[in-house]
């Protein structure tokens, strides 16, 4: 009977033992999902295994033991480092490959040429809330590839938590949606650092600021809705805010920084590109037109 048992119970693989990884193996363990950890460094697996993971002793062997391996490190470097040398390719041969890690489009389309090559059945994707959110509902994943390979691991990976979102078979589709989303976020962590530098400097502490900073945040999903169908449509209505009201406080914002030595870059590179769509004739036009002109001077994917 606890052979049968055993056999039904579904098992994963958990490569990569970053503060993510193990929140992803800590998931997979508290749903009773026989889980197998490894990770480059030896000693991060031993609380883990308090818990009933299995330690392996190399990568090879971690891969051998589920027909799911999910892989989560800092980049698709240290992913390749561990996934292709010959003998973890070889063991990875017909079974399933989850790639979680972070990196560019191009990379996750590389490497699901590299796992097709081999016989290696692959999905990428990525995890868009930070590592407390795993195991809850608050949890988000994104995923792309063969859409029958996916539905076939969705119920294990569901015990993460939150959401799953298949994007469509284009292995490289998570990824962009990544990188478009961290865009989001890391240039207004930037933004906001500045504004926090700027209001210090004019004696409002950080804490002062707060409540009327994220007044501003509220201001954002509906404006995200309009400028979506102002880029899809072409449209770019500056109706409320011309793109020369705005280029006018984007210079106070300038002038009120460097009057207290803070850099201004990042406002300047801002101020910069509203000024080149006023020069292109688009001044009553909302903000969002500038998108057009970046999508001018992107490289095609390929050349």
């Amino acid at each position: 009977m606890s052979t049968s048992t055993s056999a039904q119970q579904p098992a994963v693989t958990v490569l990569g033992l970053g503060p993510m990884g193990r929140a992803l193996a800590g998931a997979f363990l508290d749903a009773g999902v026989r889980t197998t950890v490894w990770n480059r460094t030896p000693g991060r697996e031993q609380d883990l295994v308090a818990r009933g993971a299995v330690a392996a002793a190399s990568a090879q062997e971690a891969v051998a033991a589920s027909a799911l391996t999910v892989v989560c490190v800092v980049n698709y470097d240290a992913a390749d480092a561990i996934l292709r040398p010959d003998a973890v390719t070889a063991a990875l041969k017909g079974r399933t490959l989850v790639n979680l890690t972070a990196d560019t489009p191009d990379r996750a389309r590389d490497t699901g040429a590299w796992a097709a090559a081999h016989g290696i059945r692959y999905l990428d994707g990525a995890i868009m809330t930070p590592t407390p959110s795993i195991g809850t509902p608050d949890a988000v994943f994104i995923h792309s590839g063969p859409e029958d390979l996916y539905r076939e691991h969705r119920p294990v990976l569901d015990v993460l938590g939150g959401t799953h979102t298949h994007l469509g078979e284009d292995i490289g589709r998570a990824a962009a949606y990544d990188i478009a989303l961290l865009d989001i976020f890391w240039t207004s962590m930037a933004g906001y650092a500045h504004a926090l530098a700027v209001a210090k400097a004019e004696g409002v502490s950080a804490r002062e600021l707060t409540p009327f900073a994220q007044g501003i945040a509220t201001i954002l999903p509906p404006l995200f809705e309009e400028f979506a169908a102002d880029v899809d449509s072409g449209s770019y209505s500056g109706r409320l805010n011309p793109l020369t009201s705005g280029a006018s406080s984007m210079a106070h914002i300038i002038h009120a920084s460097e009057a207290h030595g803070i850099e201004a870059a990042l406002m300047r590179a801002t101020e910069g590109l509203a000024q080149r769509a006023i020069a292109h004739g688009h001044g009553g036009d909302g903000f969002i037109r500038v998108a057009e002109l970046l999508g001018r001077t992107a490289v095609p994917a390929g050349a």
